[in-house]
């Protein structure tokens, strides 16, 4: 029973290390856009979170969710899926936080984080990178 557990913490740690990476790159992008090419904060957030999340999934495939058995490229169409319903609660989120409540944008975005980043592990631990034959619980120790 702890053993499966460990093995569960060490994928999510996994995670962690390449998912903090991955959203330092999206808020630099989205203060870059923002700050100095004066885009709007909406859009410069769908921009950033797709190419930050783009930089995750070359990452997670590497070194979170070894052993998939998807191929490479269906595995990014899902991972793209699932990071569409993200861009849609972020970009909309943000959009409330900031255009609604007049929140900092870059104090919405890492509210926001949190809850999208949970999102996109689940999903793409139950859904995308499930090696098949074998239960979650023992893909990736």
């Amino acid at each position: 029973m702890f053993i499966r557990y460990g093995k569960r913490m060490k994928r999510f740690l996994r995670y962690v290390a390449v998912t903090l990476p991955t959203f330092l790159l999206d808020l630099g992008l989205l203060v870059l856009l923002t700050q100095v090419f004066s885009v709007n904060y909406v859009l410069a957030t769908g921009i950033a979170f797709i190419v930050a999340t783009t930089a995750n999934y070359f990452l997670s495939r590497r070194f979170v969710f070894m052993g998939s058995h998807r191929s490479f490229s269906l595995g990014y169409v899902y991972f793209l899926t699932i990071a569409l319903v993200g861009l849609f609660t972020v970009t909309s989120s943000i959009w409330v936080l900031v255009g609604l409540l007049h929140f900092n944008y870059i104090l919405s975005r890492l509210l926001i984080a949190f809850v999208e980043g949970m999102w996109n592990y689940l999903m793409n631990l139950y859904l995308n990178f499930k090696v098949s034959g074998k239960p979650v619980s023992e893909v990736n120790a």
